[in-house]
């Protein structure tokens, strides 16, 4: 199967090297060519220039995008969307008042979360985890990270993960799993964290390691969560197992869980929305990338990661939704890139690059995603008639979006 979309008005992200990450002031340039084209064969770029050049080249389909504007799918390095239910009631706690602390110390929050999915059955899960990675990937997203979390037993944690590995088989777009091992303290264990972080460490872990169901290993690291100390037993362990850090940190408060990622040689650090002069320093002594979720500050009206002073010290930064019931239940990575450009002071050209090559690299995956480079995968989003890109951010509530392209195909 051959593929070729012609008269592109735009094409975004284009890249002659397979540059693999985007740092600082680099951000702000975004590479483009006007009046182009895109070859693709099977699942592979193959060819792409200008129209000028685009002669004797024949293809099995051709689409015209005439005043249109393509550029790579989006990358989401930061999801939870294998879950069961809702928290809609716990919205509306929130709207009256009730914190996000508050409602998960009387029993809400993941706990919620978690009881509800321990009580679905795994094909139920299933199918509600597929209708939601059906509506992202039509939004645009080409691959995506999915973690657990929601499970907190063994069991339902593998369950979880069962199900991602499920998806990753039936889904064209590239699905890393991520084991959340550590994303609260189960009712069970309500006054015994350290037989939790032991059953994390001794059982949890390895049963997963044993049927390779997660290529990451994360904690919540935060207040009220799990500590320094318990954080670093629980990546020490998954490191053990073959899994490499991507953590939660920085989301209420900071207290060294970023040089602690670093130390460990985290892929990513997500949230960061508290962020103090020592992270900075600790990050740019890495290659750990900072991951900001903004429509998460949106949801829960909390501060937005510091995106500025981040690309500004020189640093790259990745964007990621947060898919997930309780604090951002929304996979449209379109809303983060306008939110970002909106709240954050990114640039239209940070955003995209943030979205794209930065949020592949945040999935260990932009060596083939991410870019228009020749012989990576063919994932792409063509637009509906724009006037220009600025417009993607700029009219945050529209779906500019005619089609998706995943390996090659329509979506």
């Amino acid at each position: 199967m051959s593929l070729l979309i012609t008269n592109i008005k735009e094409l975004l992200q284009v890249r002659e090297t397979n540059v693999t990450i985007v740092k600082g002031k680099d951000m702000k340039i975004l590479p483009t060519l006007k009046n182009a084209y895109v070859f693709i064969e099977h699942d592979t770029i193959v060819e792409y220039g200008s129209m000028e050049d685009c002669n004797n080249i024949e293809a099995d389909e051709v689409i015209d995008a005439t005043g249109k504007i393509v550029l790579p799918t989006w990358c989401d390095s930061h999801t939870h969307i294998v879950y069961a239910g809702d928290r809609t009631q716990e919205f509306v706690d929130r709207i009256n008042g009730l914190s996000y602390e508050d409602i998960a110390n009387r029993g809400g929050g993941i706990l919620n979360s978690a009881e509800t999915l321990q009580n679905t059955s795994e094909d139920d899960l299933y199918n509600q985890a597929s209708k939601r990675l059906t509506e992202v990937i039509k939004l645009g997203t080409g691959a995506i990270e999915v973690k657990s979390g929601y499970g907190l037993t063994i069991e339902a944690e593998l369950k979880m993960l069962r199900v991602i590995k499920r998806l990753k088989h039936n889904f064209p777009i590239s699905i890393k799993p991520t084991l959340l091992a550590a994303h609260a303290l189960p009712k069970a264990f309500k006054d015994d964290k350290k037989g939790f972080i032991d059953l994390v460490v001794n059982e949890m872990i390895p049963a997963v390691a044993k049927d390779n169901l997660a290529d990451y290993i994360d904690v919540f690291c935060e207040k009220g969560y799990f500590n320094l100390e318990d954080t670093e037993r629980v990546l020490k362990a998954g490191i053990e197992h073959g899994m490499t850090p991507k953590i939660h940190v920085n989301q209420f408060n900071a207290f060294g869980g970023v040089a602690l990622g670093v130390k460990y040689n985290a892929l990513s650090v997500d949230h960061l929305e508290e962020l103090n002069s020592v992270d900075i320093t600790a990050l740019q002594q890495s290659n750990t990338i900072a991951v900001a979720l903004p429509s998460c500050s949106y949801f829960l009206s909390i501060p937005y990661t510091p995106g500025r002073a981040i690309i500004d010290a020189g640093l790259p930064l990745a964007l990621a939704t947060d898919y997930n019931p309780g604090s951002t239940p929304s996979g449209n990575m379109n809303f983060v890139v306008s939110t970002a450009c909106i709240k954050m002071k990114l640039t239209p050209e940070e955003a995209i690059n943030a979205a794209t090559i930065n949020g592949a690299y945040a999935m260990g995956i932009s060596n083939l995603y991410g870019s228009i480079c020749r012989g990576k995968k063919a994932n792409l989003i063509i637009t509906k008639k724009l006037p220009s890109y600025y417009h993607l951010p700029y009219a945050f509530g529209d779906n500019a979006i005619e089609t998706v392209i995943i390996n090659g195909e329509k979506f």
